[in-house]
């Protein structure tokens, strides 16, 4: 039977081969082209004639700059270019001396660089390519004199000036026009190579032009410029031109000899071809020209026809070539598609023989799969009935477990109701005593929070089951909001808040149900008010959209705001955002919602992050936009209940602490650090140990993180789940960290689920209590910590002095000396361990660290760290667990005679003798 790994084998091998036979492509190069100079028709013509030759070089990538006639622009483009990675710089610079040195740059930088058109002020290139100008200017000086038989008046129109082609050709003209003393140069104007600027400068000129005046131009748009001019003064047809370059095309010198604006003009070839030759050239090792000089011819009426015959066949042959070359590459591309195509079908045949064979084996065991599969078939009919049967039991559970959470909710009322009766005629009682007052508004403020979830679980249950139904009436909703809003009046004084109620209208009658938009009402200032912070605003706005009949009711707050993730999902059933002072269930938003769409309204959300939230409600007004509601039998009160107020200010009242009774203050042994972001939570924890111990406070794991840094607690009590990052999250980064690894961590959370426990004792927590917990058991819990910790330290510092024990240090000292010890601790084991670890970790000096440990402890440095080592030696002897030679390596001495020496230096008694008599007293 032929196996599947050897199929694979087979494929990869037939892959391989098709790979291995695929013909080499030629190399590709990356060229860079930096052009100045020159009309755009004599760049262009450049670019035609280097793709021209770049046609027959598949690949090659050439980069094109151009710095129009700027050359501080030519020197940055080229540095861009040699950045790109180029292998051959081609440059036609404007002018010589700028460029000599980025050109000589390139050069030594082991680039070869071709210089086009103009030689730089230097000999580090590769090659030039490139006309004589001065031969060029020479030679149209002498044809000119022989057009114009010695006899002439001559303007000359020169280029750029201090350019060195137009310095060149203007010297050669003049050089050969001194030899005939009847050919004067009257005038010279600059072009700059351009025909418009050369118009102009005749035009500049004009009342010295005539009739019988020569032209001669150092490119031929200069002299089509000059040939404008005297059209326009009509003096075109006896006036004579001639110009340089010879370009075909529109435009071009040859067809302006052939229309007779030119005399003539002199051909320069552009230089693209050689250049790309020459670029070739240079990159393959072979031979080229280090100075080649590109020919010049006259073109004139003599020959114009010939020369303009030659160049448009020229430019077809170029279109035909260019035609062929598209060709050519869609064959190539033909050929690899049906190459690829031959690969899959021999590929495809193989495997097909393949897999034949492997169908041949497969078909042999197909019946006996069959009878297999038939067998397991009927395993999954079974199945299937039985999770039908187990889907249909899992419904009723559900349904049941509904029932129930409905029929619980409502049994919750009742001893709640028990639960509130009784406090409100307790704190009613003028003779109640401060602190049980204290406790008392404590448990009714968590009743009434109670209640309040309570209710909105069964709403919840009434809106997903369908059976909420609007009982609806006609109000004054402005009367409405306003009454809701009047029970925030003394929490907007408390937190010094802002707090303003605005109507467009003040008699605004709609239909809605009272008993549910309270809800949404009371539901929406309480947010507001629990996320803005003292001296904030929050506004409430009623106004009429008249185009739609709809009233819209705006509540905005300066809060905390939200994220625009949060804001997206705020109405999403228990979704909870990143709030640092409140968490909730994420039920409120979601039922506001559910009850403004049973009214056909819609809310919606505007916030940004610490710039507040605005929140939209809009109702419609008519009955009959409500669909099927009920009449309510009677005129509903308008005025908000005590209990509606208490249920939704509960959570935002301040907490207030009572002065009375407090005991004076006295100097504390510990300190502990409560890091728990349930106001009510963290006062009652501080009323009841802040007596024993002195308590720190921190709402949020951030908060706690850097307090614990600060302040190095004796201990640290954290909730799990906390705004932001969790408890177990502090608890990883406190013992992950030098200062803070020694300090016990109690951890408490409502989560009692034993995965969590787990993850928090593989953390390192000390203790993980789970609320509702005993304040008993807290408290010996926290004493035990504190207690075992003091055992530890025992055991490495018992022979240190007294005054070394910081126990009633101030809190600065207790903060360096717990740091002291932890890190000295920390290292026993480390050989390496010096003073000027120490004085890295704490952050200050040698001199600093032995001062202040001298003050504080009495010790030396050096002295307390092999102190401490030797305690802990004497610790593991007593244990016999350990080697001598390993108990030395476990403190620090990586030899056992050193450590015997030191030891018995310290005890009188060697390690084996102190172990020995260990052994005896045992």
């Amino acid at each position: 039977m032929i196996a599947l790994p050897n199929t694979a084998l087979l494929i990869g091998v037939i892959l391989l081969f098709y790979s291995c036979s695929s013909p080499n492509t030629e190399k590709k190069y990356r060229i860079g082209f930096a052009q100045c100079t020159g009309t755009e028709n004599w760049k262009r013509a450049t670019r035609e004639a280097m793709a021209r030759e770049l046609s027959f070089h598949p690949g090659t990538e050439l980069i094109y700059r151009s710095a129009n006639d700027n050359s501080e622009l030519q020197v940055r483009q080229i540095k861009e270019l040699l950045n790109q990675n180029i292998d051959i710089l081609l440059v036609s610079p404007n002018e010589a001396k700028p460029l000599t040195s980025v050109v000589e740059e390139a050069y030594n930088r082991g680039i070869p660089v071709v210089v086009i058109d103009r030689k730089t002020s230097s000999d580090l290139y590769t090659s030039f390519i490139g006309i004589n100008n001065y031969e060029l200017g020479k030679m149209a000086g002498e044809y000119v004199a022989h057009a114009v038989h010695d006899t002439a008046n001559i303007i000359e129109a020169i280029g750029l000036q201090g350019s060195t082609p137009s310095a060149d050709r203007q010297r050669g003209f003049e050089d050969r026009i001194r030899q005939s003393p009847m050919i004067h140069i009257k005038a010279r104007v600059y072009g700059d190579w351009l025909q418009d600027k050369s118009t102009a400068a005749f035009l500049r000129i004009k009342d010295q032009l005539s009739p019988n005046d020569v032209v001669f131009a150092q490119n031929d748009p200069m002299a089509l410029g000059a040939y404008e001019v005297y059209k326009s003064l009509g003096m075109e047809r006896s006036a004579r031109f001639f110009g340089i370059d010879g370009l075909s095309g529109p435009g071009g010198g040859i067809q302006l000899v052939s229309d007779q604006v030119l005399q003539a003009t002199f051909l320069t070839p552009t230089g693209g071809e050689e250049a790309i030759k020459t670029a070739f050239a240079i990159l393959e090792k072979q031979p080229f020209h280090k100075e080649y000089i590109m020919p010049t011819v006259v073109i004139d009426s003599t020959n114009v026809r010939v020369m303009k015959q030659q160049t448009d066949r020229i430019n077809d042959q170029t279109h035909d070539i260019e035609k062929q070359y598209a060709l050519l590459q869609e064959q190539r591309r033909i050929y690899h598609n049906q190459r690829n195509l031959l690969y899959i079908a021999i590929t495809a045949l193989g495997l097909t023989l393949i897999l034949g064979g492997i169908a041949f084996f497969a078909l042999r065991n197909n019946r006996r799969i069959n009878r297999r599969l038939a067998g397991q078939n009927e395993k999954i009919l079974t199945q299937r009935n039985q999770l039908i049967e187990m889907t249909a039991r899992a419904k009723e559970a559900t349904d049941a477990k509904f029932n129930f959470f409905t029929n619980i909710s409502h049994e919750f009322r009742t001893p709640l109701t028990l639960i509130l009766g009784p406090l409100e005629d307790s704190l009613a009682s003028p003779k109640l005593h401060f602190t049980i007052k204290h406790n008392l508004q404590l448990v009714q403020k968590s009743a009434m929070r109670l209640m309040r979830l309570i209710n909105q679980l069964m709403d919840f249950r009434k809106i997903e089951e369908n059976k909420m139904r609007l009982i609806v009436s006609e109000n004054n909703i402005t009367d409405f909001v306003t009454e809701i809003a009047g029970s925030f009046h003394e929490i907007a004084r408390r937190k010094a808040i802002t707090f303003t109620i605005a109507s467009e209208v003040r008699d605004l009658r709609m239909w809605f149900d009272v008993n549910i938009l309270d809800k949404v009402f009371f539901n929406l200032l309480s947010n507001a008010f629990k996320f803005t912070n003292e001296n904030g605003s929050i506004s409430v706005t009623i106004a009429r959209d008249g185009v739609q009949d709809r009233v819209i009711i705006v509540i905005q707050d300066s809060g905390v705001g939200m994220t625009p993730e949060e804001a997206d999902h705020a109405f999403d059933l228990f979704y909870q955002g990143n709030k640092k002072a409140f968490k909730g269930t994420g039920l409120g938003l979601s039922l506001t919602k559910e009850m403004i769409h049973l009214h056909h309204g819609n809310i919606s959300v505007a916030s940004a992050k610490w710039q507040g939230s605005t929140f939209t409600v809009s109702l419609p007004i008519r009955r009959e936009d409500l669909g099927e509601t009920e009449i309510a039998p009677e005129k509903p009160l308008l005025q908000p209940s005590t209990e509606d107020i208490s249920m939704y200010t509960a959570d935002i009242q301040p907490m207030s602490i009572s002065d009375e009774g407090v005991l004076p203050l006295r100097q504390k042994e510990h300190s502990l650090l409560v890091i728990e972001d349930n106001d009510d939570l963290r006062v009652f924890l501080k009323k009841r140990l802040g007596g024993e111990y002195e308590l720190h406070e921190a709402e949020d794991a951030a908060s706690g993180i850097a307090k614990a840094y600060d302040l190095v607690p004796d201990l640290i009590i954290s909730d799990i789940i906390l705004p932001g990052e969790d408890g177990l999250h502090v608890t990883e980064m406190l013992k992950q960290d030098l200062r803070t690894s020694h300090i016990p961590i109690v951890l408490l959370t409502a989560k009692g689920a034993i995965e969590d426990q787990i993850k928090g004792i593989k953390l390192l927590a000390d203790a993980f209590i789970v609320k509702p917990f005993n304040l008993e058991y807290l408290e010996e819990t926290i004493k035990c910590l504190l207690n075992n910790r003091t055992v530890l330290r025992e055991h490495y510092t018992s022979e240190l002095p007294v005054e070394v024990r910081p126990g009633t240090a101030t809190l600065v000292t207790r903060k360096f000396i717990n740091e002291f010890i932890a890190i000295v601790e920390n290292n026993i084991p480390n050989e390496d361990f010096s003073v000027d670890d120490i004085c890295r970790q704490i952050g200050i000096s040698r001199v600093q660290l032995y001062r202040k440990v001298k003050a504080l402890m009495g010790y030396n440095v050096n002295d307390y760290i092999s102190t401490v080592r030797l305690q802990k030696a004497k610790f593991l002897l007593a244990d016999m667990q350990y080697s001598i030679s390993e108990v030395a390596s476990r403190v620090g001495y990586s030899s056992q005679a050193y450590f015997s020496t030191v030891f018995k230096s310290k005890f009188s008694i060697t390690p084996s003798e102190y172990r020995e008599k260990k052994r005896g007293a045992k």
